[in-house]
């Protein structure tokens, strides 16, 4: 992300807590809707927004849901945009299949949708997705895994701790993601918990917060306590399986990898409680689909998918202090620089 970008993004809004003042009365109108607004993953999706849409003149309303996996407040949300006239909504679904019928309602009233981060299912019930490429994201931290473990690998002990039981496409593509990294078998690659490959200890859910990752941690320790690899959806779940092990005394017993590249979790890797992250860029999804909302209302047109892809990729870097021949990576030093939160 380019150092102009970050700066013109940092110092906005506060957050608030189910809906926030448009950032600035205008004729364009447009929606953010989260998961939450206590990850800080969404905090800085919005501060990103906030600021875009300050800068275009176009006024936003945001709205989160209570907890990550609360699609009724995501589907009222996406009422109230369409009731108040609004051109464009960037929407992070927590339901990613359940959603897609009132995604289609708003589409059908003339709105742009654009999802974040989180590919709706199927992708293109959504006119664009802006995204890190989610699928990579877990190969690079499989990749690093295994090649950090070595011939150990082969007998390795994994735990998942995933997001929520709906199974959202960006749990999905990550789960399945490190797996193919690690070199396991996915079985179905649209669907987790299928595979069969003696290394997996078993799966948990989270709900994407650190009480959530201490508890699924709790709970995959009970039954294997020698597991020695983590995958986790996000930080914040690293964090709360890394407080799981140390109150047992494991924490430097297991390779905890994660998603997200926040500033606090970039310092949990310097620190040494995660060993690698991927890194995405939330401020710049948000901006970019600001940008967009603004175009689509102006000049009808929308936006063009990355070469090869059916999606805007906003890019990953894998951050590390320990790189591993032929992973590509990043340090602390840097992964700060870019970092968020």
């Amino acid at each position: 992300m380019k150092k102009t970008l970050i700066t013109t993004l940092l110092g906005a809004a506060a957050l608030g807590v189910m809906m926030a003042a448009p950032a600035q009365a205008a004729g364009i109108a447009a929606c953010l809707i989260t998961k939450t607004d206590t990850n800080p993953f969404f905090v800085k999706m919005k501060e990103g927004a906030t600021a875009k849409a300050k800068e275009l003149g176009v006024s936003l309303k945001t709205y989160a849901g209570k907890v990550d996996g609360d699609s009724e407040s995501q589907v009222a949300a996406i009422e109230s945009c369409i009731a108040d006239g609004a051109k464009g909504i960037l929407i992070a679904a927590s339901d990613t299949k359940g959603i897609v019928p009132s995604v289609k309602k708003a589409r059908d009233a003339g709105l742009v949708v654009i999802a974040l981060d989180t590919p709706l299912d199927p992708i293109d019930a959504a006119d664009s997705t802006f995204a890190t490429d989610n699928l990579v994201a877990g190969k690079l931290i499989g990749q690093w895994a295994a090649a950090t473990l070595g011939d150990k690998a082969k007998s390795a002990k994994i735990g998942f701790l995933d997001l929520v039981p709906s199974q959202p496409t960006v749990d999905v593509l990550r789960d399945q993601g490190f797996m193919i990294g690690f070199g396991i078998d996915p079985k179905d690659p649209n669907k987790i918990g299928d595979e069969n490959d003696p290394r997996i200890v078993g799966h948990d859910v989270t709900n994407g917060n650190e009480e959530g990752g201490r508890k699924a941690m709790e709970n995959l320790l009970q039954k294997d306590p020698n597991i020695n690899v983590i995958h986790t959806i996000n930080e914040p779940a690293a964090v709360g399986a890394f407080q799981a092990l140390k109150a047992v005394g494991k924490e430097k017993d297991v390779l905890i990898v994660s998603v997200d590249g926040g500033c606090p979790g970039v310092k949990s890797v310097k620190d040494g409680q995660i060993g690698a992250t991927s890194q995405q860029y939330p401020l710049l999804m948000a901006s970019l689909g600001i940008e967009a909302i603004k175009n689509w209302a102006e000049k009808k047109e929308k936006p063009k998918n990355t070469e090869g892809k059916n999606f805007f990729d906003t890019g990953v870097n894998l951050v590390t202090d320990k790189p591993a021949k032929g992973v590509p990576s990043i340090d602390t030093k840097d992964g700060t620089a870019k970092c968020w939160g």
